[in-house]
């Protein structure tokens, strides 16, 4: 298999845009996610996709962690946390109950650990949902390699 060509055709699958945040003894890390999905609404479980040679793959096992759901215009956030730091970004971390998240996000989920399951090169971590909060707003997307503004549209 072309995996190149494979990772084009998953990039067809237009996603929101996550930054998963955890705490450790070394401090506050995050990562870029577009791997997250719901799982369960009783009990209320996510699940993100981790790269398992990523440092942040590691700071989630067995950890509390919060899913910051990205506005539309977050894209220097996101890049900061898919490994391009930026040092000239003010970040705004707020504490939350279980995990620090990112002060101004469209979406915050705060989870405690639930179950990792091996997923190949990758981790899947579950986490149940203790908290979350949301505002109404456009979202950032990524598709084809390339963010883009998701429109708020009516609630029906």
């Amino acid at each position: 298999m072309d995996l190149r060509d494979f990772r084009h055709c998953l990039g067809s699958f237009a996603t929101g845009v996550t930054v998963v945040t955890c705490s450790t003894g070394e401090g506050k890390h995050g990562l870029t996610a577009n791997s997250f999905t719901s799982v369960s609404m009783e009990p209320p479980l996510i699940l993100v996709s981790v790269d398992r040679k990523t440092k942040a793959c590691s700071y989630l096992q067995d950890n509390a962690f919060a899913v910051n759901i990205l506005r539309g215009g977050q894209e220097a956030l996101a890049m900061h946390f898919a490994g391009r730091p930026n040092e000239e970004l003010e970040l705004k971390w707020q504490d939350g109950e279980y995990a620090p998240y990112l002060a101004d996000s469209l979406a915050v989920i705060e989870c405690v650990p639930w179950q990792a399951y091996d997923g190949g090169d990758h981790v899947l971590y579950l986490g149940e949902v203790k908290q979350y909060r949301f505002e109404q707003g456009e979202a950032l997307g990524f598709y084809t390699g390339q963010f883009f503004t998701v429109p708020m549209l009516a609630r029906v």
